[in-house]
């Protein structure tokens, strides 16, 4: 299913389709999920894989992962303890679950094989309106607003002259997207794909670099003289120090081991008792680590 949205295009969508995918046929990365021996799986892996993380650390743990579990029945058949053994140092290990419960739901309603329907995709369990529409375009083409944080920078900066897009994608975002969508549905999977990369190379969050940018003669930021960001404070996340060092830490030890291990060398890996107790008592609560009798702790089995 795709977007069917009548929301009227602006008259001038097209001089912004046309420059930014001939760009995006020039310059795009290379990458083992652009290629098409990915299929629709290893789009949907690198979708979980690259949030919030960066494409040169996902890159290397997503061949790992795809030579481990080409199809989605292969981890599915697994533990989903192995899941989160196999994210390493990903961060945010919650999306090795959801993606082995994912695949799981993919084993056994849909034959194994990803679903192009838009709606199936979204029923999947960890799948949200981002990555739904990202699988049906980039593995399907499709035409769907795709969404993500490279995508509503380019939009807010070349479309409405503002620096940065709200906090949370609003409803003003996603019209504005689906009213700027070629009709097309190959041009549209391509637009969604080259807007994207161009907020990831060239259309920054810092340091823009509008001398390479295709569409710099059109946008309304730069035209504007590029205003700073009027709205809330833009806050760095922090990472030293908070609790999810601590689960970070605790999970670097149990993705070691290779039987459970006990309390006393989880309490190895950070000096403050409370601080500690409360981190692995959320990754106990969050699916992922699984106590056992006497004191011992593994990654989850079932």
């Amino acid at each position: 299913m795709t977007d069917t949205s009548t929301d009227p295009a602006p008259a001038d969508a097209a001089s912004l389709h046309t420059p930014v995918i001939a760009w995006f046929d020039e310059h795009a990365r290379d990458l083992p999920w652009r290629r098409p021996e990915a299929g629709a799986w290893g789009v949907m892996v690198s979708e979980f894989m690259l949030q919030q993380t960066p494409v040169s650390r996902v890159r290397p743990v997503y061949e790992q992962w795809l030579a481990r579990w080409p199809r989605p029945a292969d981890l599915a058949a697994e533990a989903p303890g192995e899941a989160v053994r196999a994210w390493g140092r990903l961060g945010y290990p919650r999306r090795a679950l959801r993606l082995h419960g994912a695949a799981q739901a993919i084993t056994e309603r849909h034959g194994g094989d990803v679903p192009s329907d838009h709606a199936q995709l979204l029923s999947l369990p960890g799948i949200g309106e981002y990555t739904a529409a990202a699988v049906a375009s980039f593995a399907y083409g499709q035409r769907h607003a795709v969404l993500d944080t490279n995508v509503r920078r380019v939009l807010a900066r070349a479309a409405t002259g503002i620096q940065f897009p709200p906090t949370a994608t609003t409803a003003v975002e996603r019209k504005l997207a689906r009213a700027l969508l070629p009709d097309d549905e190959a041009t549209a999977a391509r637009w969604a794909a080259a807007s994207m990369e161009l907020g990831a190379l060239v259309c920054t969050a810092k340091n823009e670099d509008c001398a390479r940018c295709p569409i710099a003669a059109r946008c309304a930021w730069r035209l504007a003289g590029k205003p700073a960001y009027a709205g809330p404070a833009r806050r760095g996340q922090t990472y030293a120090g908070t609790d999810r060092q601590v689960r970070g830490r605790l999970l670097a030890v149990l993705r070691e081991a290779v039987a459970p291990v006990p309390q006393s060398a989880l309490d190895t890996v950070w000096h403050e008792p409370v601080q500690r107790a409360r981190a692995l008592d959320s990754l106990v609560a969050d699916g992922l680590v699984e106590p056992l009798e006497n004191g011992l702790y593994r990654l989850p089995h079932s």
